[in-house]
């Protein structure tokens, strides 16, 4: 086609013609290449951020000691509402009288309760969901870095047959 396309002087126009179709039509439908390397840069992003946060740090043990009693309300939590039931089958009279007891709480009290679980939980799902919204920086390919897939990143190609077999070619030749 390159002899063709010199000898009819087409070469340049057909490119710059094919450009700017290319273009115009990225406009409207997403480059799968382009979105599928998109999608794998932000896995690898996502999967280094939660390698780095299990990294230990090994600060000492009163971080440790500390890191652990912060991790114990919501358990505590969820077993102790199951230990309920299971003490309310166990003895029940002694469930009852403890019952009772409860409903002696006056009100103020119970309001002050909510609000302390409400905030300690609220702070946390706001502390996330602020941490969510944060622009996600995915990596770019460095000049130096090759070009070709390697055999990790062929099955990513999985929807794109063309690119499935420019893979595979690729790494028969490595």
């Amino acid at each position: 086609m390159g002899l063709i396309s010199r000898m009819l002087g087409i070469g340049e126009s057909a490119q710059s013609i094919g450009g700017a179709v290319e273009t115009v039509a990225e406009v409207f439908t997403v480059n799968k290449t382009k979105k599928e390397l998109a999608i794998r840069a932000q896995a690898m992003a996502s999967l280094d951020q939660y390698g780095m946060e299990f990294t230990n740090a090994n600060n000492g043990w009163f971080d440790s000691f500390i890191n652990g009693i912060n991790r114990l309300p919501r358990p505590i939590m969820a077993l102790g509402t199951v230990g309920l039931f299971a003490f309310a089958m166990a003895n029940p009279d002694g469930f009852a009288n403890r019952m009772q007891g409860l409903a002696y709480i006056p009100d103020p009290l119970w309001w002050l309760l909510g609000a302390v679980v409400s905030f300690y939980f609220g702070a946390r799902e706001f502390h996330y969901a602020r941490g969510a919204t944060a622009p996600m920086i995915i990596p770019t390919i460095a000049a130096n870095e090759p070009t070709a897939p390697t055999k990790a990143s062929a099955a990513v190609f999985t929807e794109n047959a063309a690119l499935s077999e420019w893979a595979a070619m690729n790494n028969q030749a490595a």
